[in-house]
């Protein structure tokens, strides 16, 4: 996309990336966000035009103060962008609640806030369904069902920004944002606008009954709108057997579906594309073409629900709604073409031989000679590993079954199969500290066990900050570690304050996370993960503190952003065959389990995939034979 020639050419882009083409043609200043998958390709995808199209990018800390930067930027009369994922809607939404509340300013700024879900969890935590926290905001909610619609959405949310003074929220979804197709490019321009704020008006979302009545009434003029939005269509017959309603991704299957089943002359598709407020007048005159509805859509029943609203408000009996609550569409996980025929072919007496529990079972068997499992596991000279390792051994030795908490990162893997299973508890970013804190104060009534917490350094700053001060306020015991891997590894490498450069790669400030700890009164370490021994001494030792909050950093740069740094392999790895212990010990590949190491069933003893070797060298301190020998590479 960074290229000038293709101002006007059609590309093949991801939907995030039309994402990112769509705001910047229609004229954005200011853009921020903090990495989540699956919506991190947004803000990567602008960074390329920050400077000569006069952009301001940043990867802020958290996706709060991305949404209030945003904000600030629409007070000035500036267009702005914030993009997040599910998961970090929830850290935005006390401000955006607010946000609603006070509207923009009248100043004629737009700010739209892009939210990528994440049905099925591929890469989360949940599933959560964003589409209630519009509601729950007082914010528009609009959603595609296609990268062109989604291109086409985007723009028309910054005039209804714009139009109607308050923020607007555009779905995004997994099999959206990572979905790819052709699209025309249109010029990239940006509004010639003087950012100024007035200083003589107070911008506050207090006095809340005036501000309440006035924010509804703003819903209901935007639900006129939405009314006559051509976003939402309707294609079939007059007077279907059934109507399928559907929004985003259920659009696509429901077509499908109808195909599938040969059914275009009885089944109608409504879509819905302005989904709140709810387009309730529009609806209910599709409503009056059938008596018999299905409604496709993923994780919650959001679209279900209205629409049974729609029909109480209009006081019809005898209309029939299918969907997750008559259990005709699962209630949790994606929308798929398959779920909708089913439901669909069950609806109308229509057979239907696809996705039986049969096909799936022959798919299955005809694809397993062919299908390489792999499982999650960390990258070989993964730091992660080492840190990991080196906790166990301690815990261990220690003998009091020390009490691990975590988060969100590369880290997770832990307690995956390539992992040690070591962390017991495991929520949002920055709530192993929280949760560390909590435990850390148990000691009154008898609780021995030393209370671990780990995070990343991306997190560290995101969300365990306050964490950490609250702990240290209240006097708990605990130890933090910070795994220091220099980025934010896990969603694509991008920078933090801990790094020194900002989001166009520039230098920036860099804050010591070690001067941070030490200036909120945390005992300071700072270790090297890869020294395996030293490592382990230094947690047994912190253990044996079991007083007040003490922050160890292990601290490594992750392998595969030193490798594109240096491109150079530090050490040589080989297997000494006369001393490997073969099925005598296995420790290397049983319990390290570097992907770099693997085992020979034909010669019985371990051996180097050279191909992905990056060459840290740990392995050869794990083992207990110095089977394994590091030879130093020349530079």
């Amino acid at each position: 996309m960074n290229d000038e020639k293709s101002q006007h050419a059609t590309r093949f882009l991801l939907g995030n990336e039309a994402l990112a083409r769509a705001a910047l043609e229609a004229g954005i200043h200011f853009v921020s966000g903090y990495p989540g998958t699956p919506s991190s390709e947004i803000i990567r995808t602008i960074v390329p035009y920050a400077e000569k199209s006069n952009v301001h990018v940043e990867w802020s800390v958290n996706e709060k103060v991305a949404c209030e930067g945003a904000a600030a930027a629409a007070f000035a009369g500036l267009r702005s962008l914030a993009a997040m994922k599910n998961a970090g809607l929830s850290v935005a939404l006390d401000f955006l609640t607010h946000l609603s509340m006070t509207g923009l300013g009248a100043n004629n700024g737009s700010m739209v806030v892009v939210v990528c879900d994440d049905p099925d969890g591929h890469s989360s935590g949940d599933e959560t369904d964003s589409r209630w926290l519009s509601r729950f905001s007082y914010a528009p909610l609009l959603e595609p069902s296609s990268i062109p619609e989604a291109k086409q959405l985007i723009r028309w949310a910054f005039d209804l920004s714009a139009e109607f003074d308050c923020h607007v929220m555009l779905r995004s979804y997994t099999r959206l944002s990572h979905a790819s197709t052709l699209i025309d490019l249109e010029e990239i321009t940006q509004q010639d606008v003087q950012p100024q704020t007035d200083s003589s008006v107070s911008i506050s979302p207090y006095l809340a009954r005036p501000k309440h009545a006035a924010v509804l009434k703003r819903l209901e003029r935007i639900r006129e709108r939405f009314e006559d939005s051509s976003f939402n269509t309707y294609e079939g017959p007059d007077r279907p057997q059934c109507i399928i309603i559907c929004g985003g991704s259920g659009y696509l299957c429901a077509r499908d579906a109808v195909d599938a089943l040969s059914v275009d002359q009885s089944v109608g598709i409504l879509k819905l594309a302005t989904l709140w407020p709810f387009p309730k007048k529009w609806v209910a005159e599709h409503l009056a073409r059938s008596d018999r509805f299905l409604i496709a859509e993923e994780v919650d029943p959001y679209i279900e629900i209205h629409v049974k609203e729609t029909i109480v408000d209009a006081g019809w009996n005898g209309k029939l709604i299918f969907g997750k609550e008559s259990d005709h569409i699962p209630a949790y996980g994606e929308i798929t073409p398959d779920r909708v025929s089913a439901a669909l072919s069950e609806i109308l007496d229509v057979k239907y031989s696809g996705g039986s529990a049969e096909y799936d079972r022959q798919i299955a068997v005809e694809a397993d000679p062919l299908i390489i499992g792999r499982g999650l596991a960390w990258c070989p000279g993964c730091p992660h590993r080492a840190t990991f390792w080196a906790l166990e051994k301690a815990i261990k030795q220690d003998r009091r079954n020390a009490y691990l908490t975590g988060d969100i990162g590369c880290y997770t893997l832990d307690v995956f199969p390539g992992g040690k299973s070591l962390q017991n508890l495991l929520h949002a970013m920055g709530s192993g500290a929280g949760l560390a804190a909590g435990l850390g104060q148990l000691g009154r009534f008898g609780y021995k066990q030393p209370v671990v917490a780990v995070c990343g350094d991306s997190t560290f700053f995101h969300g365990s900050i306050p964490a950490l001060i609250n702990a240290v306020t209240n006097k708990s015991n605990l130890i933090q570690v910070v795994l220091d891997n220099r980025a934010t590894a896990m969603t694509g490498f991008q920078p933090h304050p801990g790094t020194g450069t900002n989001a166009l790669g520039q230098p920036a400030p860099k804050i010591e996370m070690e001067d941070l700890c030490r200036a909120l009164g945390c005992r300071v370490t700072v270790a090297d993960p890869f020294d395996i021994r030293s490592s382990i001494r230094t947690i047994r030792h912190l253990l044996k503190e079991d007083t007040g909050v003490r922050v160890l950093i292990m601290r490594r740069a992750c392998e595969l952003v030193r490798m594109r740094e240096e491109n150079f392999k530090p050490v040589t790895v080989s297997v000494d065959n006369e001393k490997c212990k073969g099925d005598e010990c296995r420790i290397c590949t049983s319990e390290f389990r570097c992907p770099g190491l693997v085992w020979d069933d034909l010669e019985g003893y371990a051996t180097i995939r050279e191909d992905i070797c990056s060459g840290c060298g740990v392995c050869a301190d794990i083992c207990p034979f110095n089977a394994i020998v590091n030879e130093e590479v020349a530079r």
